[in-house]
């Protein structure tokens, strides 16, 4: 059974994003959108953990673009479309709110 999971909180400020990826298995997704995408920020914690940690990482494109953040290749840009297929493609759609 997998899950995508949705997070759009800062992670410099709180502990979502390392609570998420503690119970992220292998068949799982992680979806970035909002505040979330600063993860991104090249040099930081998040962004080392998110590069290290070979999960399948996807940013909303619109929420990158609007912070001027790149989509390094580890992780994939989508759109709101792809976003809803995402959520069809897994059994469960954990929101981290």
């Amino acid at each position: 059974m997998s899950t995508l999971h949705v997070l759009s909180h800062s992670p410099f400020g709180d502990s979502r994003l390392a609570s998420c990826l503690r119970i992220l298995a292998s068949q799982d997704a992680l979806l970035l959108c909002g505040d979330a995408t600063y993860a991104l920020r090249t040099g930081t914690v998040p962004f080392d953990t998110l590069r290290a940690g070979g999960a399948k990482v996807f940013i909303l494109a619109e929420d990158a673009q609007a912070r001027a953040l790149p989509v390094p290749d580890w992780a994939e840009a989508i759109d709101y479309a792809a976003f809803v297929e995402l959520s069809i493609q897994h059994d469960k759609v954990n929101s981290w709110l």
